[in-house]
């Protein structure tokens, strides 16, 4: 795998998708998800119409927006959609008024303490009307009479999102999830859909998938309560273990959110990959939860679902401003999730009992896998984690408890349990649930 490779076009991918307006529903949605099918044939665009009723929710309209912005005393076009969708509230109903700055005042959104940040502000279950823009620019409006113009649409409609689905050996599953429901923000929204993607070409790529693999594009909250209204029972029974992808483009930190369980598969193969993947991370408990893991792991849903991320939602200034921009995530910080993800992976269609199949040490020796000559000067490293591994492969540990016993990173050992495999040297008790 070349991982700088894979930054650069998950990169490209992020610039071309940004200046999309996506929001819970509409063209910007569709538009994003026609962009990833031409990247992976197998991803099927579903739909669910405005009304539907998602467990305590309701699937809302279609909104559709053309343009919007606010014409000031002098004559200045301001807040103008076109030059950055974050100007506008997200779902805002149409208008067409002229009104005092105080009146306006009161549909104006800014951050003070932000001074030069546009803030990403949504109404989608109330109808309202506002703009977002920098408190600098806020704080120098002129009184006078300000000419609003909204030419948006809500209208009985649909949800739309993605969802592959790659078949492995075994029905149990592993679930990826991941949002395309806000505008022009880098890392909390398309650092998410650009890894996941990756991911999904990494896994249609495997040659044999012991597992089945569902990757989901949805809008957040109500796309996922509408996504598990509709497959919770085959959820409940087949999936095994689920990472929600989010806030996963940045170079300052990388982060874990257990599931509600928190001693999921999920929640183990998480902890073992972050352990050996990088120098420090930091663990947020479920009470910190905030993305999509709120809906798969609620009381009666109870989903092994956990989120390994860079910058948690919430943590960083930019979050939720104009000011998670590209320049917030890179090619290197997309590259690190991506390896991390796919990592928990590759240990997951790894993570089986094993057992020894000889009693007492097996001569490696007769079978390549030990040197034939005794020299202290040769480098013993592999064979000592192959004499380790076999020291406690007796049944009753997965590949991930065996790495953890031997202080071996459980991606590093798969390369040597082929090996034995091969050699018949142990054999696979079975799969993890």
């Amino acid at each position: 795998m070349n991982l700088d490779a894979t930054g650069q076009l998950m990169y490209r991918r992020a610039e071309e998708l940004f200046p999309i307006n996506r929001s819970l529903s509409g063209p910007g949605v569709r538009q994003t998800l026609s962009y990833l099918k031409d990247i992976i044939p197998e991803l099927n665009i579903g739909s669910i119409a405005s009304g539907t009723q998602a467990f305590d929710w309701t699937v809302p309209k279609e909104w559709f927006i053309e343009d919007a912005y606010i014409i000031t005393p002098s004559g200045e076009k301001i807040c103008h959609f076109e030059e950055c969708n974050l100007h506008l509230m997200g779902y805002s109903t149409p208008q067409q008024k002229t009104l005092s700055l105080d009146e306006l005042q009161e549909h104006l959104f800014s951050i003070p303490s932000m001074p030069d940040a546009i803030p990403y502000v949504t109404s989608y279950y109330k109808d309202n009307w506002g703009f977002c823009l920098a408190h600098n620019q806020r704080t120098k409006l002129q009184e006078g009479d300000y000419k609003v113009v909204i030419k948006s649409k809500l209208f009985d409609g649909e949800l739309n999102y993605g969802e592959i689905v790659f078949p492995g050996k075994s029905s149990k599953e592993v679930l990826l999830s991941t949002y395309i429901c806000h505008p022009s923000m880098a890392n909390n929204e398309l650092s998410g859909p650009v890894v996941t993607i990756a991911l999904a070409e990494a896994i249609k790529k495997m040659k044999e998938r012991e597992y089945t693999y569902r990757i989901l594009f949805l809008p957040e909250t109500i796309g996922s309560i509408a996504y598990i209204s509709k497959h919770l029972e085959h959820l409940k029974q087949n999936l095994n273990a689920g990472f929600i992808v989010t806030c996963v483009g940045d170079e300052r930190d990388y982060s874990y959110l257990n599931s509600r369980q928190e001693n999921s598969l999920a929640d183990k193969v998480a902890i073992h990959t972050l352990k050996h993947h990088t120098e420090k991370y930091t663990h947020y408990s479920f009470l910190e939860r905030g993305s999509d893991e709120r809906q798969f792991c609620s009381p009666g849903v109870d989903l092994p679902v956990c989120s390994i991320m860079r910058s948690k939602y919430g943590t960083f200034p930019e979050y939720h401003t104009s000011l998670d921009n590209l320049s917030l995530i890179s090619p290197n910080g997309l590259a690190g999730s991506y390896r991390a993800l796919l990592s928990a992976i590759e240990i997951l269609e790894y993570n089986w009992v094993y057992k020894v199949t000889t009693q007492c040490e097996p001569q490696l020796g007769k079978r390549g896998l030990y040197p034939n000559t005794s020299d202290m000067q040769q480098d013993y490293s592999q064979v000592r984690k192959m004499t380790n591994l076999l020291a406690y492969a007796d049944g009753t540990r997965d590949l991930i408890d065996l790495a953890d016993k031997i202080n071996e990173s459980a991606l590093d050992l798969i390369p040597i349990i082929n090996k034995l495999l091969q050699a018949k040297l142990i054999e696979k008790v079975n799969k993890v649930v």
